[in-house]
């Protein structure tokens, strides 16, 4: 098995756009030929659109996009943006009187940083469809992960800059990457070794603070923890799967986020994966879910190494 650019992955591409002063961004993937995919949703508080397409009940066999952004449920508007882009290239389902673009959208909570009243719109999903066309993503502090966070269990006074990851790997003919948009409650590992890359941080900022030990030692009823903090992310494959199988890869690439992650799937988070299969080479289920896991453990790590500190937090590098 081999580390290699997701890029790799044939029929997708990949785009970012970004506000960074208003600290908020979306991220784009694409498919003109569709894509089987499953969704699975594990946190509290999601934001999400179209997900009833992914299920096994629904007639649709496949998407076309899926959008990843920012600005909480307002983000939610951008999807139309990617609608408008593959409608001017007559990418669609064929309703017999127009092709209708099918795009799954879903958005994390990124109004604490930067402006509360900068939203991901259509013109910026636009945007992301347009450098899609390069298939060159950044990752760090663009998409939907420009305004990403972590270590929210105190507050924003001791929270971290996240962002957003990207992780690719193949074995033989298989090819399997993650994206991933770290907003998360919780704190963040390597799921290697399992040493802590960032989280919360101890008041006077010099250190890492432990969640889990903190919430252990405190043992307390807290309120608000930023209702709607988030990771989102995707895991593709070249293997062909219907949206049934999709769905079960989607499940077993939370084992993923379960690694790197901690505390996670919390009421305070709408952590939702979804999984795409954009290629046609046979492959086993298992093994593509086991490895679906593994790249997204590795690019929730990525999220937060390729940080650069912004809106007054420091990230990983800081500390490592």
């Amino acid at each position: 098995m081999k580390e290699i650019p997701i890029t790799e992955i044939e029929n997708l591409k990949i785009g970012n756009a970004q506000d960074i002063e208003g600290g908020t961004g979306c991220t784009v993937l694409l498919c003109a030929r569709g894509m089987p995919a499953g969704l699975d949703v594990r946190g509290g508080g999601p934001a999400s659109r179209e997900s009833q397409l992914l299920s096994p009940l629904a007639a649709a066999e496949a998407v076309h996009a899926v959008l990843l952004s920012g600005g909480s449920a307002f983000g939610l508007d951008a999807a139309g943006g990617v609608m408008r882009y593959l409608a001017e290239r007559d990418v669609g389902f064929d309703t017999g009187i127009t092709k209708v673009p099918l795009v799954c959208a879903s958005c994390l909570f990124d109004l604490v940083v930067g402006s509360p009243d900068a939203r991901p719109d259509a013109k910026m999903a636009y945007a992301a469809c347009r450098a899609a066309e390069q298939d060159a993503p950044e990752e760090g502090n663009f998409g939907a992960g420009t305004g990403a966070t972590v270590g929210k269990y105190h507050g924003p006074a001791t929270m971290m800059k996240s962002g957003l990851g990207i992780y690719a790997v193949q074995l033989g003919d298989l090819k399997v990457g993650a994206v991933v948009a770290v907003n998360a409650l919780g704190d963040v590992f390597d799921i290697d070794s399992g040493r802590r890359l960032a989280g919360m941080l101890t008041p006077d900022l010099s250190t890492f603070a432990d969640t889990e030990r903190t919430m252990y030692t405190e043992n307390t009823v807290r309120g608000n923890l930023f209702t709607g903090n988030t990771t989102i992310g995707a895991v593709i494959t070249n293997a062909r799967f219907d949206k049934t199988k999709m769905n079960k890869i989607a499940a077993m690439a939370h084992n993923g986020y379960a690694r790197a992650l901690n505390p996670v799937n919390t009421t305070a988070d709408g952590d939702s994966i979804y999984a795409l299969s954009v290629g046609d080479m046979q492959s086993d289920l298992n093994l593509v879910g086991t490895l679906a896991a593994r790249v997204m453990g590795k690019a929730v790590a990525r999220a937060v190494l390729r940080a650069e500190p912004a809106y007054g937090l420091k990230t990983a590098r800081d500390f490592l």
